[in-house]
């Protein structure tokens, strides 16, 4: 993709503490398809965007959990969120329904009516 001016105002993370950080825009999609917190036990302390950031921050720039930089959740909290998400099928729903939505958004059905395999 070839970036031109419009492309570039539209991808700029300026404002952002890291790049990997999501936007409000970003945040206002994923945050109605996170669970919501348990009824059962403490009420929630950490907040799931800091999560949602620590793991975005991990898998852009590699860092290991133990190196997470101190203004993040500890990474003990952030590894039992993401295993958590991950066996839950969190991800794979988030991922589901912004692509769905993102075809929807250029003009497309939500779904594919056909799939190419090349080998």
């Amino acid at each position: 993709m070839a970036w031109t001016e419009i492309t570039r105002r539209k991808y700029r993370r300026e404002g952002l503490r890291y790049a990997s950080h999501l936007t409000d825009a970003e945040w206002a999609l994923i945050e109605p398809l996170l669970p919501p917190s348990s009824k059962l036990g403490r009420p929630r302390e950490t907040k799931l965007r800091s999560v949602v950031n620590a793991i975005l921050y991990m898998a852009s720039t590699g860092c290991q959990r133990r190196q997470l930089p101190k203004e993040f959740p500890p990474y003990s909290t952030v590894q039992g969120y993401f295993y958590a998400w991950s066996r839950g099928g969190v991800f794979a729903s988030i991922n589901h329904i912004l692509v769905m939505a993102a075809r929807e958004k250029v003009g497309r059905e939500a779904s594919p009516s056909a799939g190419v395999i090349d080998s």
